[in-house]
């Protein structure tokens, strides 16, 4: 077990993604590294959760249905600023997402990716550390 699994200590994580199986598949990842996660595709039940408890970290698709994933974090982050933000990104190198990285302070982990790797990357932005930068591995 790294240091960086070690930090979290029961943090929150809420995984805001549009698609259930893929909201599904990252709350039983992070719950069975102990993390407690709340999971939505809407933004109105984001906001309502945001509110009643504020997440250590935000797990936000680049694209996330209806709305963009840059603004939906914007947006929940204004209701809780010392919130972390890390963006799923299928392409981390795209132009925008990096100036929204830069200029928000957001974290991108790129997609696709194995659970391992996603929970290092947890971590470390839990931890106050820019994920590492590693190249994309997939699970068969």
């Amino acid at each position: 077990m790294t240091r960086a699994h070690t930090i979290h200590n029961h943090a929150t994580v809420m995984v805001f993604h549009s698609a259930q199986v893929v909201r599904t598949v990252l709350r039983e990842i992070l719950e069975r590294e102990g993390y407690l996660v709340r999971a939505t595709g809407d933004l109105g039940n984001a906001v309502d959760m945001v509110r009643e408890s504020p997440p250590d970290l935000l797990l936000i698709g680049v694209c996330t249905g209806q709305v963009n994933g840059h603004d939906a974090a914007l947006y929940l982050r204004g209701k809780c600023p010392s919130m972390r933000v890390l963006m799923l990104a299928g392409l981390p190198t795209d132009e925008r997402v990096e100036i929204w990285t830069r200029g928000e302070g957001f974290e991108v982990f790129p997609r696709p990716f194995a659970p391992a790797d996603l929970l290092i990357a947890v971590a470390e932005c839990l931890a106050g550390e820019r994920p590492s930068q590693r190249t994309v591995t997939t699970t068969p």
